[in-house]
């Protein structure tokens, strides 16, 4: 038998360096299934919903710089989009096979139709369906090349009469080039910047996740010019390690500390930043901003100079134009900030909590303490983000991977299984609320089917926390947001992983250090405080009258124990305001 289509369509994923496809078969996809199976560089891997494989291969994606999944006709792509979303929104390489129905059933309301470019469309920067077998190797290789070159997905339509013809070679078929170009701003740009860099008495940099290949470069940059570091969460465990002059995040999740040195300094660097939450970036400071698009250029501050260049490339050279700056004054007091902020985050953790109520910070301490210094976090939307991002140390060899852009919920354990797919020797520890493991729950049978040692840890705090925070801070009664949460370990067990569950905060340095050390897959259903609150450094007048508002209701409503326990619970989060 002769090449068909679909083995063309994997010898070019071979060629693209691709290792997996993340999927579940069905009809339209099936030859394409086999294609994979008799590929000796290319591996299927079978999860239980389709949402689960295009989260996984966003994984890998960012962290081996490309990644697939498919789906077959109608209801396979539907729930592919959710995963896809995430890295369009994550700005990653991702190849989305969309096998669909025969060419000849076309427009005809045909069983599991669907338009795949109209579906796709929003979520994709290449999306192209095949009609005849002259057009795979072109096209395939195109839409390859546009995922890796503009960091984005591509989608290909298969339809399944296509899928098994014979294979047509193409003459003009490539490789695939996985450029890092240098970009950096012209010269008299550049003699702009450092213009206005020395002549600002207070320079604050805020780098993010365009600046993690430029460590080295802000640490040089920042200690010249005497400026404290602050960085986005996405920036966090490349810009953290090593770093003196750091001062932690800012924003809904962020500290006080690096709120303060943007707002106290005369000048603020945003570099390979594109922090959404505009409001916690000061409006009456001179700004510069260093992108390597200019697209991106002055969307969430006013700014005076934009710089179009890579953060390694550009400050490497502004380091070089620049004075030193002798008085470390402003450095010295932002940094001492950040001792006292560092020193009162601790309190949370020496607060362990009680029975049923441990709390979160304390956890996540435990994980930051005893997981390697080369292991990959990922974590749930929501309270999980707030623990991850104020107690999980970059060390300059972790990783940490979440939905900071779509906001998704569900999705560390599907991260996870695509992190330790791509990094089989790793430790790959799945921070998971108990509303994002529940969305998902069946694909821990994915887990087990392929013995992935993934720490799965929930934060079982019976609630959707940060809802219900949003809630409150609001001024609206919490509603609906309260959850009757299976037995997880026993879920756990029932899917072959060995799980236990932890009730009381003495349990939770052995069961940690149990799970880490399991040669296998291990889900840790920790009870943790449905209470404990995570504010953002600032918090306005109207969000403090929202909450104010809020515990006022439950009083009227005669809940003064529930009123009680809210207040003690979070006395000391209240005395940051």
């Amino acid at each position: 038998m002769g090449k068909n289509v679909s083995k063309q369509i994997v010898e070019l994923l071979e060629k693209a360096s691709i290792k997996r496809v993340y999927a579940v078969t069905g009809d339209s996809l099936n030859f394409f299934n086999i294609a994979v199976k008799e590929s000796k560089i290319v591996d299927w891997v079978h999860v239980r919903h389709e949402e689960v494989g295009a989260f996984a291969a966003t994984a890998e994606s960012e962290l081996e710089g490309i990644g697939c999944c498919a789906g077959s006709s109608g209801p396979g792509h539907v729930h592919l989009i959710n995963g896809v979303y995430e890295a369009h929104k994550t700005r990653t390489p991702l190849l989305v096979i969309a096998s669909t129905l025969p060419t000849t059933e076309f427009g005809t309301d045909y069983f599991q139709e669907t338009n795949t470019i109209k579906l796709f469309e929003d979520c994709s920067c290449f999306n192209q369906i095949i009609t005849r077998p002259e057009q795979v190797s072109r096209m395939v290789q195109t839409a390859i090349q546009h995922a890796i070159s503009k960091k984005d997905v591509a989608v290909i339509g298969l339809p399944g009469d296509i899928a098994e013809m014979d294979a047509v070679e193409n003459a003009l078929t490539n490789n695939f080039f996985f450029n890092e170009p240098v970009i950096i701003p012209n010269q008299s740009e550049l003699n702009e910047a450092a213009k206005l860099i020395n002549d600002a008495q207070r320079v604050t940099l805020f780098c993010g996740i365009g600046a993690s290949d430029a460590n080295k470069e802000v640490v040089e940059f920042s200690k010249k010019v005497n400026a404290p570091v602050g960085y986005s969460f996405k920036g966090k465990m490349t810009i953290q390690p090593n770093n003196p002059n750091e001062v932690g995040m800012t924003g809904l999740l962020g500290q006080p500390s690096a709120y303060h040195a943007m707002h106290k300094s005369d000048l603020i660097i945003l570099v390979g930043t594109d922090f959404p939450y505009k409001d916690f970036i000061p409006t009456d400071k001179k700004i510069i901003q260093i992108d390597s698009e200019g697209s991106k250029l002055g969307r969430r501050a006013k700014i005076d100079l934009g710089l179009v260049g890579n953060a390694k490339d550009t400050l490497s050279a502004l380091t070089s134009l620049v004075n030193t700056k002798e008085n470390r004054d402003f450095l010295d007091s932002q940094l001492e900030l950040y001792k006292k902020v560092i020193e009162n985050k601790m309190t949370y953790v020496l607060d362990k909590g009680k029975e049923n109520a441990i709390q979160p910070e304390y956890v996540a301490y435990i994980l930051d303490e005893l997981a390697n210094k080369d292991a990959v976090f990922t974590v749930d939307t929501g309270m999980c983000c707030v623990w991850g991002a104020r107690y999980i140390s970059g060390t300059g060899e972790r990783k940490m991977l979440g939905s900071f852009n779509h906001g998704s919920m569900a999705n560390a354990m599907p991260q996870a299984i695509g992190a330790q797919f791509t990094y089989p020797e790793k430790q790959i520890v799945a921070m998971c609320g108990d509303g994002g493991l529940s969305m998902l729950l069946g694909d821990l049978a994915t887990i087990k089917q392929y013995n992935l040692p993934i720490k799965i840890i929930v934060f079982n705090n019976r609630a959707l926390g940060m809802v219900k925070l949003e809630m409150e801070v609001s001024g609206l009664p919490d509603n609906e947001t309260d959850m009757v949460n299976p037995d997880f370990a026993l879920v756990g067990k029932a899917m072959g992983i060995e799980s236990e569950e932890v009730r009381n905060p003495e349990q939770v340095p052995d069961a940690i250090g149990r799970a880490f050390a399991y040669n296998g897959p291990y889900l840790l259903n920790i009870f943790t405080n449905p209470n404990a609150l995570a504010m953002p450094p600032k918090v306005g007048l109207e969000q403090m009258v929202g909450m104010t508002k809020s515990m006022a209701k439950l009083m009227l409503g005669g809940k003064m124990d529930e009123v009680m326990e809210t207040i003690k619970s979070n006395y000391k989060h209240l005395k940051d305001l």
